[in-house]
Formats: C-alpha cells, structure tokens, sequence
C-alpha cells in the first residue's frame, strides 16, 4: 500500500494512481498499477478484487469516455455516476470482458462474432470460382477485354467477322423484324455460312420459321496492332453482347477459326448467381437458405426422436415410429423390399451408409421412405391420434437444404481450393489455421487476397491459442459457455491489436485444461507487448506466478476484506504473510483425504456416441465423488449433459432426447432423482437473489407482516416483495436500478432516483424490525444476517441461511441481484439450495459444471467440505472440473481426450487418483502428478 506522499511522486505516464477508492467494501485504498504490464488482482472470494477492477476502474474508464462526448450525445446516454474514489489518475480508454455470453441472438456465430467470416464473404466474394454441378468445369463471364485479348492472339492483317445470335420481336413478322434492324443501321445477315444483305431479303420477301442458324453481322475488320484499332473493335464487341443478349461470336474470314463468348454468368445449360459479398451472408435474404432463413434450424421431424438408440437395427424396432400394432405396418413393408433395394436390415442404425440412410429415409419407386411415413402424418393431422404422434418426433433439427450451414445450396458452387465457404466454416478451427496456413493461389488471388488472408490467419491462430481450435466458425454462440465467450472476445481483441487500452478480464482461465492455461498466458503476453496494460482477475496458480505485477486484495471477505494486503511481484509475494502466499508456497494447503470412499454400484454406458464421442464406455460410481475431466472440447459436456443427464431423467420418468446409447447397466433404486448444477443464473429474474432461492425470504416476509405497524396498516406478506404489486417501487419494478440501454457501448444500470436503490415505497420502509426495515435486512451480508436472525431468536430463517455461509457466500448480501453473480457462484447458491433440504431429500444425483470457477483455493477447501456433506447424506457427487485441488481429492476419475473436438471423444482413463498419475496416460496425469507429488 502506497502513502500519500509517495502516490503523489509516482508519473500517471507509467502507473494508474488510485487514492481512497471505496467502492462496495474496498476501506479507502491507495493503489499504483504500472502501466504496459500484465497485472494480476487476486485474493480471497468476495475480497473486492471485482470491485477494483470492474466497478472502479472500469467504471470510471466508461464515466471518462462518455464525458468525452458531445453534450447532444450525453443527452441520450444518461449520467453515470463517478465510482467512490478521491481520484484515479493515468486512467486509460477501459475494455472490459467478462463472464458472460457473447449474444443469445440464434444468428450469431463464433465467425461472426470474431469477424472470421466477414472477411470469408469477402475472399470468396474476390477469388472464389464458381464451378458446374454438371460438369465440374469453371463458370466464366466474358467480357470486352476477354474479347480484345483473343484477338491479339490473331495474325496481323487477319479478316474476321463479328456477329451474334439474332434475337427478333416474336410479336411482329419476320419482315418487320428486318425493316427494324434495317432501321438501327445494321446491313446483313449471316444465314448458315453464307452472308446476305438485309434490303435484298427484305424485297425477296424471304421468311424463316427457325433463327436458330440465323446471325446478326455486326462488323468485318482487318486485325491492326494498334490502339485506335482496338478501341474501335471495342464498341463493336460491346454492340454484339448486347444485340446477342450476352453472346458474341468471332469467325475468321475464311471459317477456320471461330470463338464464342458470353457476358452471362451460365454453363451447362444453367444459370449461376455471380459472387459477391450477400450472397456468402446468412444475415442477408441473398444469401441466406430459404428454407430456415439463416438460422441453420427448422421445426421439422428429429431424426434423435425418430430414432433414439442408433445401436438397434431397423429389424429391432429401431424407428419408434414404426412401433405398434398399425404402424408396424410399414417396417413390414420395408422389410419386404429390403433385398431388393439391397438394405441390411439387421445392421445396427449407425452403421448404416449415407446411401442406405437415404433409401430408408427418401421416397423411391419401392417404398414412400420414413419421409413418405411423416408426410402420410401430416394429411391426416386432423385425426387427433396422428397429431399427438406427430408431435412427438418432432423437434429443431438441422436444416435439410443447407446441413446447417445457413447459406443458400448456391453458395457450394464457389469454391477455393476445392472448399465452399460452408466447408470451411464446418471445419475445427484448428484444420482452418491449416488450411489457410497450405492455401494455394495463383500471384492474381494473392494480390487481391493478401490483407485479407492476413487478417484470418491471425485472428485464427489467436483462436487456437486461446484454446478454442476444437470449436467450429459455425457454432452458435448462445452454445458457448462463460469462460469461452471471454476467450473468443479476448482473441478478438487481439485481432483487433488495439494500442494503448486497459483490458480488465475476468478469470479468462475458466473452463481451460492445464495444459492451455500457457498458451492463453502468451496471449495475455502479447497484449500487454503491443502496449496495452492487462489486468486480470483470476485465481490461477499459473498465471499468477507469470503476472509481471500482483495485487492481493482480502484478507478475508466482505466487511474483512477490501483492503491491499500485498502488492509487487511473485517472488515478493512468495515471502508475503497473505492466504494467497501461504497456499503458493503450501504453508496452507487443501488436504486429500487418507481413505478413498468406495462406490456404492456403478452406471455403466456402453457405446455412447454423439457430438466427438466415439463409441465410449463410461462407468460412473455412486456414493462417491466423481470427476469427470479432460482437455477442453474432448466430450465431458457431451458424456455429462447430452447423455448421462438426459439418459437418468428419462430414467426416472421425465424423457428427454439423449446420445446413442448401445447398453445401460447399473442400479437405478440408488437414484431418485437427479440435479443438473450449471452455471446459468438462479432464478428466473434479475429481482432473484440468494434470500429468495434458498427460501429464506419467505420468513422474512412473513416476519414483517406480523409487526404491529403491519398490522395497522393491513400489510400482508405480500407487501414486502418486489415481486408483485403492492409495496415494491413502481417505476424500477422493485429491481432498485433501472437499465439504460448504450446502443453502441454496453448497458449502463442507474440507481432508480424514485426509491433511491431501496426497491421499496417510502411507506413500507416505516416498517421496523429489531430497528431495521426490509431494506437494511436486505442489505446484510449473509454472514451479518446469520449472526443477526441468531441474536433475535429468529432460529428458522438463520438456518436457512447457513448453508449459504458453508458454501463460502458469507460476502454476499441477502438481497443481491442474480444478474451480478459469477457462474461458480450461481452454482454454489444452487448447492446452498440443497443443503438447506438437509436429509430430507432422497438419494439424488448432482452433476457439477465446473463449480470452482471464481473460487480462491481457501474457498475449494469450502467448496470440497460441501460435497462431503452431500455424499455423507448418501447423495452422488459428478463434476466437471479441471481445478487440479478438486481432481486430487476425487474418489473417482474419468479423464477424456487425448485430446479436443476431432482428436478427442475418447476415455483415456478410469479410477483413483493415484491409479491416474501411476498410468502417465494423457495430460491430466502429468500435471496431476506434478500437484500431488
């Protein structure tokens, strides 16, 4: 911590001053960030380190710039309120990235969101070559120069002909035809290979009933090596593409060479649409596929409902559709002619070929196709059996005319390197990087596409980097978890090689694999190189040890937290008496249990395939706790949330759509029932916080309403929500702030000026309890609001709350919107939820995404002794996780990869810890090994 007098030393061209900072709990710190450096924040949950870097730093970057703009501007923008801080000096322009989803638009896609695929549209717009579905030959258009280029080739002193293809009037008569021609100055006719002179048709009264050898002469020249020559040629040719409707034709005197050209874009008898920049948009009507509009998806019959295990045969009754006594019907019929058309009926679904795939679904001469069975469906929807059964198999599946892929059939016949632009974006990002890395070109495309190429390779390689190649440029972006959208707009950022700037990320390790925790450090490098400050907020181990500055915020949370407790290098802090210190040089430590609990029975399936997963068997304990691990992208969400899940909620009697499953074996009567713990936000409002989800506001209603001003005044329980009508404030909806929407810069949230953030009217905030009004309470912090409710014998709410505090969420206030929460937060309130339940639940199933993210390692410590609790109650534990303090402590491993998308999918390892670093099998062992030993 800085003093006053040395602060004031400091140049703001080399560090960002901050005096008296005291946002949220920061106590009033003085703090010099240097500039151009990677700088960590770090400290325990809930120290502060968002407060500093988010709400005060970031805060006042964003104040700055809007003060910076016209005072028309600032009219439609809003005030924004200057953070809590005596001054920040040496600030720089802020960008901020944090946690959150790109964009929920179903249109947005990682290409279009790194801006890859606009700068696709434009390579393939420039250097695409369209190519006949026919043929297989190049579609060229013709022009003028095409033209005066063939006849240089020609001998000097050459006659030749120019003519075109005569196009008449078909309302007026031959002759009238010929009086017009006559009329625009054109004097003969080619008719076969004969020249003839149009007045003397004309008086012959000469007729034809077929134009087809019929040719307009335009001009006979002498071929001259000379300027003017081509220039007066040129108008000729411009005149025969344009009486030919696109067509002209050069013949040599003497007929022994003859040239055909056309201006119109066709070959093989079609017509082709001419590249450009709309066609390749899926945002644009040009360009989009007709069929779904761009969006890749259409409400149609899903083939995963049609067919739910893909391991069966069609002879097994693998179409649930033909299942019954009518409807059995058509299997009968299919099989039938199954030797005929030459189908394996007794070859399990997903061995099935494409072109077997097809003779079961498409209509043909011997069967109308499951297609043919789904159409019968539809003409009879208005009995209501067929609707119901109609209703069943369908779903949003991928789009039959474009695959997905978003753009019109069209596009494919442009292509480069023998690739569409849909190709391309199908492609695992790090086969793009290949791609781009080995493209061939001629020196032509090379000019035209030197800045563009540049512009892809680097963005795509800041993408791998980042440790997203195993992602597709066409996967959506409401797909994407937290950590990945942070990563994808870091490398963004990085494309963009902006100068100068602060970024303030948040955590940008989560959901990374140790081994890419150093690639993404080297990204993080190269910002910070090119002249940016970089402040992380973050907790891993790795990054902080490369961080060129560090600052530990604590020492503890809350109202114990929100002061400097260290700040300088690693190798100072290694000596420092801070927690952080203390778990880095292992003076504090999370303990591994001395027994390893032993599963109760296993769930074991047999031959999952969907997403990369290849044919794997997967045997997850129960009573235990699991973790299920593995390089990021190689299929622990696939095995977790598109199979296991699903697979057990079917199970259980609600039925969802899951993976191919071959065998499932295990004891269900050990589940009963399952909880999918992610990090999507609790509640379905912004106005939902951790009071409400645990189920403790309900009480602390009920507590107001029975005070004797209530009383009086006919408040009931109701009064004191924000959820309804009655005591909340009307004008922010009991929300306490009200969003103003930036257009061009993020939303900006106000503190409503009607209740002044209080959420409720002023009338129901006369209602006291132990001298406090909803508000106050509201605005505890839980581990304030334990100790409050205890000391006024309000045992039940108090109760309700303590899980909350064993999770780790002392710093939290009761009333704190949802929307404010990080994902592992969100998680933890969710555990919080549970344990409140005590052992009155029955033996469940909890899965776990990635439930350390924004933990410090003094709060996994917490995090672990909450499982435990769960296990202890005979509840089973299943987490995705790469934290290595959570993976050493697991009872059971199963570690994916070996590595991600394409080249993972695969179970390298099952079992104990260390069974794991025993086998050196994959990079989960290595770095395990390196943890524990």
């Amino acid at each position: 911590m800085f003093s006053k007098a040395k602060l004031e030393e400091l140049n703001p061209k080399e560090f960002i001053l901050i005096k008296g900072a005291a946002v949220h709990n920061l106590k009033n710190i003085d703090l010099a960030i240097p500039k151009n450096k990677l700088v960590v924040i770090t400290g325990v949950s809930g120290s502060g380190k968002s407060s500093l870097a988010f709400n005060t730093l970031f805060a006042e970057g964003q104040r700055r710039y809007i003060e910076s703009m016209s005072s028309y501007a600032r009219q439609f923008l809003g005030k924004l309120d200057k953070p809590k801080v005596e001054y920040i000096k040496g600030i720089a322009p802020a960008i901020a990235i944090q946690q959150k989803v790109i964009s929920n638009n179903p249109r947005s896609t990682v290409g279009t969101v790194t801006e890859i695929y606009e700068y696709l549209k434009l390579l393939f717009a420039r250097i695409g070559k369209t190519y006949s579905p026919i043929s297989g030959n190049e579609v060229k258009k013709d022009n003028v120069s095409t033209v005066i280029d063939y006849i240089k080739t020609l001998e000097n002193d050459e006659k030749v002909l120019v003519y075109c293809p005569l196009n008449f009037n078909q309302e007026k008569t031959f002759g009238e035809n010929l009086n017009l021609i006559l009329e625009q100055g054109f004097t003969r006719l080619k008719i076969k290979d004969q020249l003839a002179e149009i007045s003397d048709l004309i008086s012959y009264n000469y007729s034809s009933t077929s134009l087809e050898d019929h040719f307009l002469l335009v001009d006979r020249v002498v071929v001259r090596n000379e300027e003017d020559f081509y220039h007066r040629f040129a108008d000729s040719i411009q005149i025969a593409f344009y009486e030919g409707k696109g067509t002209c034709i050069i013949e040599s005197q003497d007929l022994s060479k003859t040239k055909t050209f056309s201006n119109l874009f066709e070959l093989d008898g079609m017509e082709f649409i001419e590249p450009s920049v709309h066609f390749f948009s899926f945002n644009n009507p040009h360009g989009c596929c007709p069929t779904c509009e761009g969006f890749g998806t259409i409400i149609g019959v899903d083939e995963d409902l049609v067919v739910p295990n893909k391991n069966l045969s069609i002879y097994e009754d693998a179409i649930v559709a033909w299942r019954g006594d009518k409807l059995s019907e058509w299997k009968e019929q299919f099989i039938k002619i199954a030797q005929k058309i030459d189908f394996p009926i007794h070859k399990p679904y997903i061995e099935l070929t494409p072109t077997q795939l097809k003779s079961l679904w498409e209509p043909s001469k011997h069967f109308e196709g499951l297609k043919g069975f789904f159409n019968m469906l539809e003409k009879n929807s208005y009995k209501i059996q067929y609707r119901v059964l109609l209703s069943r198999f369908r779903g949003k599946t991928k789009c039959i005319d474009c695959n997905g892929t978003r753009v019109r059939k069209e596009t494919n016949y442009v292509k480069i390197n023998n690739n569409s632009i849909a190709d391309l974006v199908e492609l695992p990002i790090y086969e793009l990087e290949q791609f781009f890395k080995h493209i061939s070109l001629t020196k032509e495309e090379e000019l035209i596409a030197k800045r563009l190429l540049l512009e892809i390779k680097s963005r795509l390689k800041f993408l791998v980097n980042v440790g997203l190649g195993y992602l597709t440029l066409n996967r959506s972006s409401n797909t994407l978890s937290g950590g990945e959208s942070q990563r994808i707009n870091l490398a963004t950022s990085l494309g963009s090689s902006l100068v100068g700037s602060m970024y303030i990320l948040d955590e940008p390790s989560i959901g990374l694999h140790s081994k890419d925790t150093n690639k993404l450090i080297e990204v993080l490098k190269n910002l910070r190189d090119i002249g940016n400050t970089v402040i992380v907020v973050e907790h891993d181990e790795e990054i902080i040890k490369e961080a060129d500055y560090i600052i530990d915020i604590g020492p503890l949370a809350g109202s114990e937290g929100g002061e400097v407790v260290f700040s300088g290098t690693y190798n100072e802090l290694l000596v420092h008496d801070s927690i952080t210190a203390k778990y880095l040089i292992n003076k504090f430590e999370i303990p591994i249990s001395n027994t390893v609990r032993k599963p109760k029975d296993f769930i074991t399936l047999k031959g999952v395939t969907i997403n990369n997963l290849k044919n794997v068997t997967a045997n997850f304990p129960l009573g235990v706790l699991c973790v299920v691990t593995g390089t990021s992208g190689s299929g622990k969400s696939s095995l977790l949330k598109d199979v296991l899940v699903p697979l057990i909620q079917t199970k259980l009697g609600t039925p969802k759509k899951y993976g191919s499953v071959k065998e499932i074996l295990g004891n269900f009567n050990l589940i009963n029932q399952i909880e999918l713990i992610d990090q999507n936000p609790i509640g379905k409002s912004s106005r939902s916080n951790p009071a409400t989800y645990v189920k403790a506001y309900d009480d602390i209603r009920e507590l107001f309403s029975k005070q004797p001003l209530s009383k009086v005044l006919g408040y009931t329980a109701k009064y004191f929500s924000f959820n309804v009508e009655g005591g909340r404030c009307e004008e922010c909806k009991g929300e306490g702030t009200i969003t103003v929407e930036m257009q061009f810069l993020a939303d900006i949230e106000l503190t409503c000026e009607a209740c002044d953030g209080k959420r409720f009217k002023k009338e129901i905030l006369d209602v006291i309890f132990k001298e406090k009004n909803i508000f106050n309470i509201l605005d505890l912090r839980i581990d304030e609001a334990v100790a409050f409710f205890k000391e006024n014998n309000e045992n039940k709410i108090a109760e309700k709350l303590q899980p909350l505090l064993d999770v780790g969420l002392n710093y939290l206030k009761l009333g704190q919107s949802s929307s404010t929460f990080s994902g592992g937060e969100a998680q933890r309130i969710k555990l919080a939820s549970f344990l409140t339940k005590g052992s009155n639940i029955e033996p469940t199933l909890f899965v776990f995404d990635e439930p350390s993210t924004g933990l410090h390692f003094n709060d996994i410590k917490k995090l672990l002794n909450s499982f435990n609790a769960l296990i202890d109650r005979g509840h089973t534990v299943i987490v995705i996780e790469h934290h290595l303090d959570i993976i050493k402590c697991a009872d059971w491993i199963i570690d994916l990869g070996p590595e991600a998308g394409k080249n993972g999918g695969e179970i390298i390892f099952e079992g104990t810890p260390m069974e794991l670093i025993a086998t050196k099998i994959g990079h989960t062992a290595k770095y395990l090994r390196e943890k524990m030993l």
